[in-house]
């Protein structure tokens, strides 16, 4: 019997536990979840649950010693807490997250003690990296020369549950959203040459995508595609862009937002107990005796009274006189809680996952550019059940059984660019629907 212990029970779990336990009477296993607070989401008698605070070495400890894998689906923070724990038992460790600072001080220890970590192995970051390096080691493989490699990757709502006039719904961590694209300027590298965007100009620096099957996208840029490079092993690459994902129109409408300082997270406002969502609008506006807040804002931002903006910006009811009930808050806070009243996905909502990515590059056979589209399109089951969910849990839980089953025996710390990770988890995925359409032309312009 092998023991799978998971940290975590919040809503991206909810695909990796039912696929652990749709599998564990076959390969007898058992499986616990431990988080601060949990919902016992999947009744299956392998599956096991606890009230355990991360931060409590001796629970925590207790715990990881009993387990053969352990998978943390925590907030990226907290995994340190969880590695610690691992690398003093000696065991295997697979993330869903970014691969921090925090993690990478255990390699040596990891490296030393025959360890395998596993982190980025979700969506963003996980199956961007799987199903590019794919396509990145085809081409060189090939004997061709990658020129430009663009990715995008957005998580949104449906068509069939798309009924407001942002054509956007939550179906992640809402904080994230809100503050996006902070910590720095977005960096990336256009025909050899690095280019920057501020904060404040990020979300008017957008490109128009157009998927086929679902339309029209807008793409802002990742904070920082430089460090693909060297993930990738893309050195010498002249163009490399990493972007997020909405429908056209939300990008323009965002940034009125962060102009207007609302999506600051670095102070707390004053006598936020008694604000309203209009108060809270009007206290980073000038003063004036007559005009109105909405009106204020409007030439603050230099909104045409014909723009779509407007409708956008009145539907969410930021200019209600309704009381936040936040009794502390930074004006991010305030925000993200005045969103969550509008951008919920309601119980029937079907969210969806869409990927792109973008490859030219000098085919040797055919002496000519070429450029290579690879996409997919993910529509989740309802609120609960969620594409999100789908697409973070199962590379994650694939990725369990593969090292559990012993064909999986890599040793040391990784994301999943490598071929003995990303191939078997892809061809696993296409047997759940998560199926990327490549499409070939060759026919481009030479400036291309």
């Amino acid at each position: 019997m092998n023991n799978i212990l998971i940290f975590g029970a919040g809503r991206s779990s909810n695909s990796l536990i039912k696929y652990l336990a749709d599998n564990a009477n076959e390969f007898n296993w058992r499986i616990k979840i431990v988080d601060i607070k949990v919902n016992e989401n999947e009744n299956h008698p392998a599956v096991s649950y606890s009230a355990l605070n991360v931060k409590d070495e001796f629970a925590r400890d207790s715990e990881v010693k009993s387990a053969d894998l352990v998978i943390s689906m925590l907030p990226a923070r907290f995994h340190k807490f969880v590695a610690k724990s691992c690398v003093k038992f000696s065991k295997n460790l697979l993330t869903a997250s970014y691969e921090t600072a925090d993690l990478k001080a255990f390699e040596t220890e990891v490296i030393d003690k025959g360890l395998f970590f596993l982190n980025e192995c979700g969506l963003d970051p996980g199956l961007d990296h799987m199903s590019a390096m794919k396509i990145i080691d085809r081409i060189k493989n090939e004997g061709h020369k990658l020129l430009c490699f663009e990715s995008f990757t957005g998580g949104l709502v449906a068509p069939e549950s798309d009924n407001n006039p942002w054509n956007y719904k939550f179906s992640w961590n809402p904080r994230n959203v809100v503050l996006a694209g902070q910590g720095g300027p977005a960096k990336f590298i256009q025909n050899g040459k690095f280019k920057y965007i501020p904060y404040n100009r990020l979300f008017r620096r957008t490109e128009i995508i157009d998927i086929e099957g679902f339309g029209m996208f807008e793409g802002y840029a990742n904070r920082d595609s430089l460090k693909y490079i060297e993930k990738y092993n893309l050195q010498g690459i002249p163009t490399i862009y990493r972007g997020t994902l909405r429908r056209p129109g939300f990008c323009r409408a965002w940034n009125v937002f962060v102009h207007l300082g609302a999506t600051d997270d670095s102070y707390h406002l004053e006598d936020i107990k008694n604000m309203t969502y209009r108060e809270f609008i009007n206290s980073f506006l000038y003063y004036h005796p007559t005009d109105s807040v909405d009106l204020k804002l409007y030439r603050a931002m230099h909104i045409d009274q014909d723009s779509d903006i407007i409708f956008k910006l009145n539907w969410l009811g930021i200019f209600d006189d309704t009381k936040i009930g936040l009794k502390r808050a930074t004006p991010a806070q305030v925000l993200e809680h005045i969103l969550k009243q509008k951008w919920k996905l309601q119980p029937d909502d079907k969210d969806m996952i869409v990927m792109w990515h973008k490859f030219i590059y000098h085919d040797s056979t055919l002496n000519k550019k070429v450029k290579l589209t690879s996409s997919l399109a993910v529509v989740g089951e309802n609120s609960e059940h969620t594409a999100m969910s789908k697409t973070v849990g199962l590379p994650l839980a694939i990725a369990a059984k593969l090292v559990l089953t012993g064909k999986l025996n890599l040793k040391g710390m990784f994301i999943p660019t490598h071929k003995d990770i990303y191939e078997p988890i892809l061809n696993e995925l296409k047997k759940h629907s998560i199926i990327f359409s490549e499409k070939v032309d060759d026919n481009i312009p030479e400036y291309c």
